[in-house]
C-alpha cells in the first residue's frame, strides 16, 4: 500500500512541524517546559498510526472514486488538493491518541509504554533526578495529566487547522461533528473501564460479559477504527450509504482489534509489546477474555483468579500460573474465534459497499494488519 507509506511519512512531518512550533511558544514562556515537548516526542515518534491510516482511507474510500476508479457516475471532482487537510486531521488523530494513552497510564498505573517509561513515570524520575521537594510520584501524575491536557489542546488545534484547508464547508462541520463524538465515546468509554474494575464483585455474573463488551465499543473499537473512518468519509463528503458502509465495516473491525489488544495484554510477549508480561492481569482489566474465562473455569478456580487480578505485586510465576489457568479454561482460544468472526462480519460490511475499489482493498489489508499483531 504505497498510499499508506506516504501517508504515515506526511504524518509525521505533520506531527513534527506542530511540536517544533509548540516547544517555540512554550519556550517563550519558561525554558522549564522543555520536559513537555520532549515527552510529547517520545510518545508520538512510533505507534502503528493505524488511527491516521483508517482516516485516510475512509477519504479515498469516497474521493477517491473519480480519482482512481471506473465509477464516473459515484464520482466527485478531483480533491487530490485536499490532501493536506487529510494529513492534518489524520495528524490530529495521532496527538489525541497521545492524549489518551498518557491519561489511560496514569488510571492504570502502568510503568511502561512501548517499551520506555510511561510518561509519569518519566516525569517521577525527573523529579527525582532533580532531587526537588515533596513526592515525586505525585510530581509525575500531576505533570503527566497535563501533557496529556495540552495534547488534547494541540490536537483540536491541528483538526480545526486540517478543516479550514477544506473547499466545502459542509463536509467540515460534518467531520468535526464526527470527531466531537469520538472524543465524547472514548471519555464514556474509559470511565466505565475503570468503574468495571471496582465495582463488577456487585453486579449480577450474567451482566459480566455484556458490560465488558460495552467497554471494548466504546472505550476502543468505534475511536481505534470506526471513528477515524467515518471522520476520513465526511471530509470527503461521503453520503450516508457510504458513511453507513464504513461504520459496519469499522465497529466489528475495532472489536477485533481490542480483543487482540487483551490477548496480548495476557500472553503478550514483552520483548515485543513492550510491556511487562501479563500486565492486564496486575491492572485487572475485566476483559472479555477473564469473562470468558470465569464461566469456563470450575469455582475454585474462579476464586483464585478473583483473588489474584489487579494485584500489582504479582511476580512472574503468579502471572504464568493465570495465563495457563486461563488458557486451559479455552477462553482464549474462543476469543481468536470470535476475533475471526467479527474480522468476517467486517469483510461482508464491504461487499457491494459504494466505495473506492482501490481503497476497499487498501482496508481489506487493515483488516489484516489491526487483528494479526503480536504487539
Amino acid at each position: 500500500m504505497a498510499g499508506s507509506t506516504r501517508l504515515v511519512d506526511q504524518v509525521a512531518a505533520r506531527i513534527d512541524d506542530a511540536l517544533d512550533s509548540h516547544q517555540t511558544s512554550l519556550s517563550a514562556i519558561s525554558p522549564d517546559l522543555e520536559p513537555l515537548v520532549s515527552r510529547a516526542r517520545d510518545l508520538l515518534a512510533g505507534g502503528k498510526r493505524f488511527r491516521a491510516l483508517f482516516c485516510y482511507w475512509g477519504w479515498r474510500s469516497v474521493s477517491g472514486i473519480a480519482d482512481h476508479d471506473p465509477l464516473p457516475e459515484l464520482g466527485a471532482p478531483s480533491r487530490d488538493d485536499e490532501l493536506p487537510a487529510v494529513v492534518s486531521v489524520a495528524a490530529a488523530l495521532e496527538l489525541f491518541h497521545a492524549a489518551a494513552l498518557v491519561h489511560d497510564d496514569i488510571i492504570d498505573r502502568s510503568d511502561l509504554r512501548r517499551g520506555r517509561p510511561a510518561a509519569h513515570r518519566a516525569f517521577e524520575a525527573l523529579h527525582r533526578d532533580e532531587r526537588w521537594q515533596g513526592d515525586p510520584e505525585r510530581f509525575g501524575e500531576a505533570a503527566a495529566l497535563l501533557l496529556g491536557d495540552i495534547l488534547l489542546v494541540w490536537s483540536d488545534e491541528l483538526f480545526e487547522a486540517g478543516l479550514a484547508e477544506l473547499r466545502d464547508r459542509e463536509h467540515a462541520i460534518a467531520a468535526r461533528a464526527e470527531f466531537t463524538t469520538m472524543r465524547t465515546e472514548v471519555t464514556a468509554g474509559q470511565y466505565l473501564d475503570v468503574l468495571e474494575e471496582d465495582s463488577w464483585r456487585s453486579r449480577p455474573e450474567s451482566e459480566l460479559l455484556p458490560r465488558a463488551h460495552r467497554v471494548i465499543v466504546y472505550k476502543s473499537a468505534k475511536y481505534s477504527i470506526e471513528a477515524p473512518l467515518a471522520i476520513g468519509g465526511a471530509l470527503a463528503g461521503g453520503s450516508l450509504a457510504q458513511l453507513s458502509a464504513l461504520r459496519s465495516f469499522g465497529l466489528p473491525l475495532g472489536v477485533a482489534f481490542q480483543l487482540r489488544d487483551d490477548m496480548l495484554g495476557v500472553f503478550g510477549d514483552p520483548e515485543v509489546t513492550g510491556k511487562p508480561a501479563g500486565d492486564d492481569l496486575r491492572e485487572g482489566k475485566r476483559t472479555v477474555l477473564i469473562g470468558l474465562a470465569r464461566q469456563k473455569m470450575p469455582p475454585t478456580a474462579v476464586r483464585v483468579l478473583d483473588e489474584l487480578l489487579g494485584d500489582p505485586s504479582l511476580d512472574d510465576a503468579q502471572v504464568r500460573m493465570l495465563q495457563n489457568t486461563v488458557r486451559d479454561s479455552g477462553a482464549a482460544d474462543q476469543v481468536e474465534r470470535i476475533i475471526a468472526h467479527n474480522v468476517r462480519t467486517a469483510r461482508e460490511a464491504l461487499a457491494g459497499a459504494p466505495l473506492s475499489p482501490s481503497a476497499l482493498s487498501a482496508l481489506d489489508e487493515l483488516a489484516d494488519r489491526v487483528t494479526r499483531r503480536d504487539a
